[in-house]
């Protein structure tokens, strides 16, 4: 069996434009993996990387996925040392093979990568409260996720949308006295809203210089927070300890750090308490995987990044149900709630989303079926019609 073809998606569905890939083999067997670089800048660059490396693959045996991933690691120049575009089409192509590895064989991915440590994974929600400015509305949007069934939510405190819909982050590492303030009514009456029994969890982004930063820490350490997400920069792995020490909350990183040696800084500090790869940029599932294995040895538990097409959800479910140390999966579960949303599964893994757990996929491969006619119209390149 060999690589015959490779596609590539740019699917620009509401707020997102998530890249997808499209692995084909001679016996015209598919499979799909998802580059995590669904918002924010790096889209087109990402599905430019996935034409870089489509000459490397296509003629190549795809049941060699650790040769392949090696292959272009060593070899693409840019991979050493990370980062986010060629470290999500790299995830992208790794997901794509495990994907017909599945199919192949007619087993899940986790069946390959030892059996499922667990059947059904908890979830928490993200994305619930974002269109609001204020700090009244900010806080009650809260009782939609409850309603529907989440015991667990995440938040970002310092961000506001922009007018086109997308979420806008602390510039130049500063907040107005006014809206520090607002952040600080913000976090105190969301805790009010939801009662003492529901967890937290506060995404800062890496937005704050410390002035800032510890001021906020010292506000919600009353507030029974259970984790906080990106305090510094995600490249300051250094200031971690300090951050540990001031805050009692624990720490959690990763959604921009990208393959084991990047990791491995991170965990090196010993403060970390949750690591957050993402299947679609860290280097893929096998490199999740050995990711959650590190932080296993550091005392730390995995919750995977997760903001894409339900195609990175199947991907990330994948990996909470092969790793040990699994705390819980993100979800952003009113995406669909966006004009033009685009659902490119037909049967996506959020729909079977109950009391906040989801059930592990049992079908082959990544478990799901692609709408192959919602994909149709996003095609921005087909190797052999465009290049062969």
């Amino acid at each position: 069996m060999k690589i015959q073809n490779l596609r590539v998606y740019r699917i620009a569905s509401g707020d997102l434009d998530p890249i997808l890939v499209e692995l084909v083999t001679d016996d015209d067997l598919h499979g799909f993996g998802e580059a995590a670089v669904a918002y924010g800048y790096g889209a087109r660059a990402a599905a430019g990387m996935l034409a870089d490396f489509a000459p490397h693959l296509v003629g190549r045996d795809p049941s060699r996925i650790r040769d392949l991933w090696h292959d272009l690691y060593d070899h693409s120049f840019w991979a050493k040392g990370g980062g986010a575009i060629v470290g999500a089409a790299m995830s992208a192509v790794e997901q794509a093979l495990w994907d017909l590895k599945g199919k192949v064989l007619g087993c899940p991915v986790h069946e390959l990568l030892g059996g499922p440590l667990t059947f059904s994974v908890p979830v928490y929600a993200n994305g619930w409260n974002h269109k609001f400015a204020d700090v009244d509305q900010w806080a009650q949007a809260a009782e939609r996720p409850l309603a529907d069934g989440y015991t667990s939510l995440k938040c970002y405190p310092f961000a506001h949308e922009n007018p086109d819909g997308s979420l806008r982050h602390v510039s130049r590492r500063m907040l107005s006295p006014e809206l520090f303030q607002r952040a600080v009514r913000r976090v105190r009456a969301l805790r009010r809203v939801v009662g003492p029994e529901v967890e937290l969890m506060l995404d800062l982004s890496g937005g704050l210089a410390s002035d800032q930063l510890f001021r906020f820490l010292d506000l919600c350490a009353e507030l029974d927070v259970a984790w906080v997400e990106e305090p510094l920069d995600p490249f300051n792995h250094q200031g971690l300890p300090e951050v540990a020490r001031r805050c009692r909350i624990p720490i959690a990183v990763g959604e921009r750090i990208y393959h084991r040696a990047g990791f491995r800084h991170a965990l090196d500090t010993g403060v970390v308490a949750v690591v957050m790869p993402d299947v679609g940029n860290c280097g893929g599932i096998f490199e999740a995987v050995l990711i959650a294995a590190m932080a296993e040895t550091a005392n730390a538990r995995l919750s995977p990044h997760n903001c894409g097409s339900s195609l990175g959800t199947a991907a990330a479910l994948t990996l909470c149900a092969s790793a040990a140390n699994t705390l819980n999966l993100e979800i952003y579960p009113y995406l669909a709630d966006a004009p033009g949303h685009v659902q490119v599964l037909e049967d996506p893994p959020e729909a079977t989303i109950r009391q906040g757990r989801l059930a592990v996929n049992d079908g082959p491969g990544l478990g799901v079926s692609v709408n192959r006619r919602a994909l149709e119209p996003f095609l921005a390149l087909d190797y052999l019609r465009d290049c062969g």
